[in-house]
This record gives C-alpha cells, structure tokens and sequence, in this order.
C-alpha cells in the first residue's frame, strides 16, 4: 500500500499506514497518548479527530506545515466552526492556515450552547504544544507539554533544534572547483548523499499504480540542481523499467513576447508607449506560433540529456507542458480561490506554475525535434525540491547577509530560514496540487535531512565568498559533482515564476503586493 507516513508507524509492505494510524489513534485512552502518537510521526499530514470518551475535537498539521488544514472561527456573520484541506475562495469565511505549532484541542463539553460563548471559541481552544526536534536524534519529532490550565497556550514552535552557531577561522581556506573535496567536507557530503538518498526512498516506495504501463512518480523538474538531484536519487529505487514523467511547464508570456519583438519600451515617451503597446498586441496575437524556449525548458532539456548518461537504462519522460495566454487567464479564477487565504502577486503567479505543471498535461516527443505526442501524467506521487535553498544557503539574500555582517548574519539568516519554513508556501502549493488530485513530497524537507542540515556548521554546507553557481549550496554541488552529475553542478539558482515565465505578464507590479 501507498507510505504517506515515513517514520513513527510500524507498518508493512502490504498495510495501509493511514488505517494503521487510525486504528491507533481510536484505541487512545486520553488527549495525551493521541498527542504523544502524532508525536512521533514523520511525514506530510493534516488531520482532525473526534475522541468520542472525552468529548473532545483534536486537530492539527505536520509541524513543517507540508498539507493544508484551514480554520474559520465563528464570527457574528458567519457563526459557524469550519475546518478544511481548501477554502473555495470563499471571502465571507474568514478562513486561516492552521497553525503548526500544537496540536490544539476544542472540549466540547467544557464550552457553554449560547451563541455569544460560540462566537469567542477560538479564545476557549486548548493547544498541546511540540518542543522543538531534537537534533540528529530520530523519533520522537515532538513530545506533549502539558499546559497550565490557566495559560493554556504555549509559545514553543515546532522546528527543528537550533541552527550550529559554529563560524569559521578568518582564514578558512577557498575551493576553487567542484572537482576536489576538501578533508573537511568530505563526510559532509557522503552523509549528505546517504540523507537524501534514504529520504528519496522512502518517498518513492509503494506508490500504487494509477493506470498500467505508465509513471507511478513525477518530478517538478526545471532542470535546476534540487530538482535534478531527486531525479538522481529515484532512479535508484524504482525498478529501472519503470517510466519517471518530468513535468516541465513553460508560459506564453505577453510581457517577455513585446520585449523580444520590440525592445525596451521604457526609453519611450509615454504616448509612443501607449501607442507602440497597441501595435504590438496586435502583432502578438496574429502570431501563429509562440516559443516555449523559457528558461526552465532550457535547462530542463540540458539536464534530461545529463541524466540519460548518468542514468541509463530509465525512461524519462520529458513532458513539455506549455500554456498559451488564453489558457492562463481561464485558469486565473479558479488559481486563486484554490491557494487563497494566500492572495499575493507572488502566489499567484508561484500557484499558477503549480497548477499546470502538476496537471501534468502537454506532451513528449521521442528525441529532440521530433513530432510532439499528446501526454498526460496520471503520476499521483509529485517530487518537489523545495527545501534546499533554505537549508543550505542557496539565496541571494545569504550572500547579503555575509557581505554586511560576515558569519554571524549568515546563521542567523539560515536561522531564519528555518523557522518560517512551517508558515511560509506548503499549505498553498498543497491546495494547489492536491487539486488535480495528486500530492507533492518534499525530501529535503524531511526531518532527518532539516535536522542533519541544521547541525553543520554554515561553512560546510555554503561559501558567499565563492561565485554564484559554486559557493551557493556549496555541499549539494559537491555532492552532486561527486555522483557524476557535472553541468548541473555548477547550474545557477534560478526561481520557478521566473524560469517559466509565469511572472509578470502583465507589468512589473511587486511580489508582495495583494490581488485586486
């Protein structure tokens, strides 16, 4: 059966891990022995629970956040108690993420029928708080602390143990190429391959077989190092007849279109600007064809020829999955009331990316340039790098840090890194994907892989003082140079809105901006 839970479970090859846990669940005596079972559980979950002895209503999301559980408390409009995997876009339920840092508890027995006591429920919930995961240590990920019942919330998150406050002498030696390891890092990195390596696998095992004869496990594949490296890994853990579809999007973006034909509009006076952008739409949309060369397919038709000699024997299929303009306005309505309560620019145009690609429908082509063939993915398991760049400093803004307060602000930026992971995208991508029916497994967000990251010191694992494409996330480079995959070894990050184009098709507005 399929394995959504990875650790904390008992479970054999031939059971079902979400009736094993309910079983468990159902045979609790008390609120603490269900909290202490969801304790020790690794793996993406969101969950509610009825234990019917105590009169009570359990409820709660992985302490990383990976599926979505929204909350809408009782208001004078809607004076209803709402929990959900989505929201509908529905503006007069006040819907939340819920919070990952408890387990939280509603007694129903404890809370009087009138409607004004109703309307302050949220004030009446209990929540069980997880200390933070012990570093290196496995199972238990969170232990029950049990709260005063005068002060029934805690304020300890669920993360991971503090990132290593170790830094480097002055004088830490550069490498000056991905070719040669240094002594230091050289466990670094075979601990790192077998991390990820076990995360892969269990991830991948199990999957059950949606249609016969096709991939059981797609991967988010821009052709980037995250995303390349867990191709690497599932190939050596499912059998090599087996297909692996890459799900590679690419948008028709009428922003980056009138730059090609026309320039820099912005050396114009404003009314040739008006002007010139009436032309060009015009010119755009008589336009028979429209390239699908974005950044993304670039590199992710580069890398799926790296992969072929470095994994030989597998099929990939390399499904080029590319939105027209039209399509990408009649999606915008249902994009958005699927991922809000998120409702940025940024959001939408990450969800849109999500969206497509995780419908996996576009097509393959037997070698390059030959005849496209129509292809749609039935993969129900999604692969995502996500994760990696937090973990081992792979954004700009690490190399910021370093150049305007040295060591110190870089840990603290990692620091940072870590604990808005369970509150940042998760939820939303989860909404998102889980919408087509699928769902999405991130492996270096998996616990073992978070706290291993989070014990080395910062210059294991990064090196701002290298160039960009060698000293951002500087181990998985090495590690990936290590197991023969060379060019995407020193590939350069680059964000998904970005690499297809998904971005700023209509201006320049800012990320963080809201939706009209």
């Amino acid at each position: 059966m399929e394995r959504k839970v990875f650790n904390g479970v008992e479970v054999t090859s031939d059971e079902n891990d979400g009736s094993k846990l309910f079983q468990k669940i159902c045979g609790a005596d008390s609120g603490d022995d269900i909290v202490t079972i969801l304790g020790c559980l690794e793996g993406p979950y969101a969950f509610s629970f009825y234990h019917a002895t105590s009169q009570s209503l359990y409820f709660g999301r992985d302490p990383l956040g990976r599926r979505s559980l929204l909350v809408h408390w009782p208001t004078v409009h809607q004076p209803c108690f709402v929990l959900s995997s989505v929201s509908d876009g529905v503006d007069d339920f006040l819907f939340e993420e819920v919070d990952t840092k408890s387990i939280f508890c509603i007694r129903f027995a404890d809370i009087a029928t009138d409607e004004r006591a109703f309307l302050s429920l949220k004030d009446r919930v209990r929540s069980v708080s997880r200390i933070p995961f012990p570093s290196a240590s496995g199972l238990p990920y969170a232990s029950l602390l049990h709260y005063p019942e005068t002060s029934p919330n805690s304020t300890m998150q669920a993360v991971p143990g503090r990132v290593n406050q170790d830094v480097p002498e002055a004088n830490l030696p550069q490498i000056h190429d991905l070719d040669t390891i240094p002594s230091y890092l050289q466990a670094p990195v075979d601990r790192l391959i077998s991390k990820l390596d076990e995360s892969v696998r269990l991830q991948v095992q199990n999957i059950p077989q949606r249609s016969p004869g096709k991939a059981r496990l797609a991967i988010l594949f821009s052709g980037g190092i995250d995303s390349t490296a867990l191709c690497y890994f599932a190939d050596r853990h499912l059998p090599k007849d087996e297909a692996i579809d890459l799900l590679n999007v690419a948008f028709e973006n009428p922003r980056k279109v009138r730059l090609q034909f026309e320039g820099d509009p912005n050396a114009l006076p404003k009314h040739l600007k008006r002007e010139r952008k009436k032309q060009m739409s015009n010119s755009i949309s008589t336009q028979s064809h429209t390239s699908y060369m974005v950044p993304d397919r670039i590199s992710g038709l580069e890398e799926l020829e790296e992969l072929r000699l470095v994994c030989p024997g597998r099929t990939w299929n390399f499904v080029e999955i590319d939105v027209p303009y039209e399509e990408t306005q009649e999606a915008k309505a249902v994009v958005q009331s699927t991922m809000f309560p998120s409702r940025t620019v940024m959001d939408f145009s990450l969800a849109l990316a999500l969206w497509f690609a995780s419908r996996g429908s576009g097509v393959t082509r037997s070698s390059l340039g030959s005849n496209p063939q129509p292809y749609n993915s039935d993969a129900l398991v999604l692969l995502n790098g996500l994760g990696s760049d937090e973990l081992l400093g792979g954004y700009g803004r690490h190399r910021s840090a370093f150049n305007s307060g040295g060591w110190p602000a870089v840990v603290e930026e990692l620091q940072l890194e870590i604990d808005r992971i369970p509150t940042r995208n998760l939820g939303r991508d989860d909404r998102i994907i889980s919408s087509h029916g699928k769902e999405t497994r991130h492996p270096f967000l998996s616990l073992d892989v978070v706290s291993f990251l989070a014990d080395l010191p910062v210059h294991h694992k990064m090196d701002p003082r290298l160039a960009i494409g060698l000293g951002d996330k500087m181990l998985l480079r090495l590690a990936m140079r290590k197991v023969g995959l060379r060019l995407v070894s020193s590939r350069k990050k680059r964000a998904m809105q970005f690499g297809s184009h998904s971005a700023r098709m209509e201006g320049e507005r800012r990320g963080d901006i809201p939706l009209e």
